[in-house]
């Protein structure tokens, strides 16, 4: 048996075990990753990369590698409500509603307003090897698929003997080899560090079950493009309604694979005949070709853990949270979690931090993690009811009224026209599911790694619907174009991939040169300037006039942005001290002291 000692190990090489090893690496940090699979996942799985997102992996060089194959909001930008796919009666194959989502549409300006990258589509079986390709070349011997965990001991106290232990065997051959690190990154969808940590899962354990096909087809005659999801009511048995999802690689008309939610009451998964058939029966093709490539029945969940640290384990992605997969903000805030970790790691590790910031992982992430549950939870109830709702059905209808009531709102008639703009007016409360870029992007840390100021965050829209940027601690830092030497950047584009810290000022901050030169000689610690305004003091130019209007500073303030892109602390004029002032807030951020 063979020793490996390594500062972090990562346990899980999904979605969010495979970022964490990118951005480990990006911040200078030696980390072994394994996963007990051989390879990446074979099944589409989540498939929804939203903005945030897509900008930290801008940030970390994935965000082209990841869109080159990626379908784009022109392409999945809608939401769809249909009848059937098609059909040979008169109520087959009609549009019930459509409304713009993601990003699309007469969201586009919204979401560009918002951040320098838009969201994108690419389901995790295509996902994955491109962030595992870039874990790989990152860090060389490091990423180690085929090895499973098989124990782990944390060797509590301070000092040189504090870590983990943890035995990992090949799975192929049996050899087992022994890890000693100094921290250990759960990113095993709760499989095994967890468990074998003690840490409880709170909530809902299975919600409901549901199952999914995954199968290639050739759809082009009836199916219309442009949607990230296609639900199916039909008309005439409500159990063949169902949802349809383009899974690539080609998006549009020509996509070859496919993702079907339906329901297979009284039907053995494991009987691909009778499993083909249903499908067949729900899209209503009796004749379709198409090879079945799994069928896979999963329990939906509503659980977040009692905490996302214990010692020195971090729990990220589902390890920490699973929700249902409304709004697609499961793997979407494992990323984010890996982000968020990912510097304080490399900041203790350097010593350039206090043990202390690690706490701020879980004071941070925590609560957005049970506000996304629980928003998850309320988007997905939200849905049949607006369904029901809309077209006119419910409990109240019986099952022989099921069609009639479809012709109604079908017919060419004034109450047909008045029930289809009722259904629309209805169906626009599902923006708090396909257009939450609030949701996405608006969330803050009250808590943590940041200097409260004592302002109030901005007012948020009820269905999570409107983006409103601010410079308060704790809030993603706003989104602006700059320029430098004929060079367009967003100011996102400033903070650098390192471990470092931007401060930001205007065209009359000349003194904060000065200060975060003494801070950053003081901590030990990156502190790059930025200067943005007009004038021989500014070294970017304003372009578009959009970062004086949401800076909330004058020109001899500051904004002290952390290495994750969002703001730390801020100074909205002049200081007396501004090098005292900064030196006070990186300490109190680094974990060096208290708030």
């Amino acid at each position: 048996m063979s020793t490996v000692e390594v500062p972090v190990l990562i346990v899980g090489g999904g979605g969010s075990g495979l970022a964490a090893s990118v951005f480990l690496s990006g911040h200078g940090v030696d980390h072994l990753l394994v996963e007990r699979r051989a390879d990446t996942s074979r099944l589409p799985k989540a498939h929804y990369l939203n903005q945030r997102t897509m900008e930290i992996f801008r940030q970390h060089g994935l965000a082209d590698d990841v869109a080159g194959p990626a379908a784009t909001p022109e392409q999945f930008g809608k939401v769809r409500w249909q009848t059937t796919l098609t059909g040979q009666g008169p109520l087959d194959g009609r549009v019930i509603h459509e409304m713009d989502g993601f990003g699309g549409g007469a969201l586009r300006e919204a979401y560009e307003a918002a951040g320098p990258v838009l969201p994108a589509k690419l389901p995790q079986l295509r996902l994955e090897p491109v962030l595992r390709r870039h874990a790989e070349d990152r860090n060389p011997g490091g990423v180690r698929f085929g090895h499973e965990l098989v124990s782990l001991t944390e060797n509590t106290g301070d000092g040189a003997g504090a870590g983990i232990t943890a035995e990992i065997r090949a799975t192929d051959t049996g050899e087992t080899t022994t890890v000693v690190a100094q921290y250990v990154i759960a990113a095993d969808a709760g499989r095994t560090v967890g468990p074998a940590l003690g840490v409880r899962m709170e909530g809902l354990p299975a919600l409901f079950d549901a199952t999914t096909a995954y199968f290639s087809a050739d759809l082009s005659q009836w199916w219309t493009e442009g949607s990230v999801i296609t639900w199916f009511l039909n008309p005439y048995r409500p159990d063949l309604s169902s949802a349809l999802i383009e899974m690539g690689p080609t998006w549009g008309k020509h996509c070859e694979e496919w993702g079907l939610h339906l329901p297979l009451a009284g039907i053995d998964r494991t009987d691909e005949a009778a499993v083909v058939g249903r499908i067949r029966e729900v899209l209503g093709l009796p004749d379709l070709e198409l090879t079945l490539h799994d069928v896979t029945s999963w329990s939906v969940e509503a659980v977040l853990a009692e905490r996302y640290r214990h010692g020195r384990a971090f729990l990220v992605g589902d390890a920490a949270h699973r929700q249902p997969p409304a709004v697609g903000l499961g793997l979407n805030s494992g990323i984010q979690d890996a982000h968020n970790l990912a510097w304080k790691l490399a900041a203790v590790l350097s010593g350039r931090a206090g043990e202390g910031l690690l706490d701020t992982y879980e004071t941070e992430r925590r609560p957005v993690g049970q506000f996304n549950l629980g928003w998850a939870m309320s988007a997905a109830a939200h849905h049949q009811v607006v369904i029901d709702a809309a077209v006119g059905l419910g409990p109240h209808v019986p099952p022989e009224r099921r069609t009639p009531v479809f012709f109604s709102y079908f017919s060419p008639t004034p109450v047909g026209a008045a029930q289809r703009a009722r259904a629309a007016e209805i169906f626009a409360t599902h923006r708090g599911e396909c257009q939450a870029l609030d949701v996405e992007t608006g969330f803050a840390y009250e808590q943590g790694a940041v200097v409260p100021d004592g302002s109030r965050p901005p007012a948020r829209s009820p269905l999570g619907d409107e983006y409103r940027p601010t410079t308060r601690p704790g809030h993603l830092l706003p989104h602006a174009w700059v320029e430098r030497d004929g060079r367009r950047m967003s100011t996102h584009d400033l903070i650098g991939s390192g471990t470092g810290f931007l401060l930001i000022t205007g065209a009359d901050g000349a003194a904060w040169d000065e200060a975060a030169e003494l801070a950053a000689q003081k901590l030990s610690v990156p502190v790059t300037v930025a200067r943005i305004g007009d004038g021989d003091g500014a070294r970017y130019v304003d372009a578009d006039g959009v970062w004086q209007r949401l800076r909330e500073t004058d020109g001899a303030g500051a904004v002290l942005v952390r290495p994750d892109q969002h703001v730390a602390w801020r100074a909205t004029g002049a200081e007396a001290d501004p090098a005292g002032a900064l030196t006070e807030a990186l300490t109190v951020v680094l974990g060096h002291r208290a708030p």
